[in-house]
């Protein structure tokens, strides 16, 4: 039995659908990412997974239970669903410990692996007002995974993070996957943090997935130009483009455009499937 399954669910806010007549599974330990620009749905989606937004249409199914929204429930949430929020709150003048014990579900061991694997045992002593904004993001992190959850939700985790920070939470993400068996999904816009990371990749533009497969297919063969273009650079040729600079035509581009990636080109010696160009100018990255 799938872990999760979100069956039609949908939102409409104002005259317009956030969510719409979204569908999907998830498997215990799958890492799923969700994909999309600004105002495509994607917190809306979370947070109806999380029970903290009430669905207008469909359900969500957890552990083969339905989840209930805010108008059924006098405290929001699902139990066994830990959701972080893009604005993430600690108290002040606590100390780290103080607040991570508020909650604490787990043995003295099952704690100091977790705070290990979040990279905070040696912050246990600090007060909280003397942390930065991503040792505050792995303090909040820590303190929902001591709750036990079997879900965990992240809007937008490595936003605002400079690029220490970044690369640390991503280290804990994957090491909460690996280490405490959490299953997990991500909601990021930026892809150099997705593609490494998930196993599935949904794609929402306008509420709705119009994409959805591994991050292999989502990069190399999106759907279209708004796939394509949410998941890295790229050039789109038509037919006579390709003929122009002479590329091969072969049947698969013969009545079609062909999406070309950079990482899709290699400088090699003059020969049959080669084409000459000029490079007008050279970026370090």
């Amino acid at each position: 039995m799938a872990l999760l399954s979100v069956k039609e669910i949908g939102k409409q806010e104002r005259d317009a659908y956030a969510v719409r007549h979204v569908s999907f599974e998830q498997q215990p330990f799958q890492k799923i990412a969700i994909a999309g620009e600004t105002g495509s749905g994607k917190s809306t989606l979370l947070k109806m997974i999380a029970g903290l937004v009430q669905p207008d249409e469909g359900q969500v199914l957890f552990e083969g239970q339905r989840v209930r929204g805010p108008l059924e429930k006098l405290i929001p949430g699902h139990p066994r669903i830990a959701y972080l929020s893009q604005h993430f709150e600690l108290r002040n003048n606590y100390r780290v410990e103080e607040e991570l014990e508020a909650k604490n579900l787990l043995t003295e061991e099952e704690a100091q692996q977790l705070y290990k694997v979040c990279q905070i045992t040696h912050l246990l002593k600090r007060k909280t007002n003397q942390l930065s904004g991503g040792e505050r993001q792995r303090i909040v992190l820590a303190r929902l995974l001591t709750t036990a959850p079997s879900l965990l939700l992240l809007d937008e985790p490595f936003s605002n993070l400079d690029a220490v920070h970044k690369r640390i939470i991503k280290t804990v993400l994957q090491d909460i996957a690996l280490h405490l068996k959490i299953s997990c999904i991500l909601v990021s816009h930026d892809a150099a943090d997705l593609l490494p990371w998930a196993d599935t990749i949904l794609v929402l533009q306008h509420g709705k997935i119009i994409q959805q497969g591994n991050p292999e297919q989502i990069y190399h063969q999106p759907i279209n130009e708004y796939c394509a273009g949410l998941f890295g650079e790229y050039n789109l040729l038509n037919t006579s483009s390709i003929e122009r600079i002479g590329l091969p035509v072969g049947k698969e581009t013969a009545a079609k455009q062909l999406l070309l990636r950079p990482d899709d080109m290699q400088i090699v010696d003059a020969g049959n499937s080669s084409f000459s160009g000029t490079v007008q100018q050279v970026l370090f990255r």
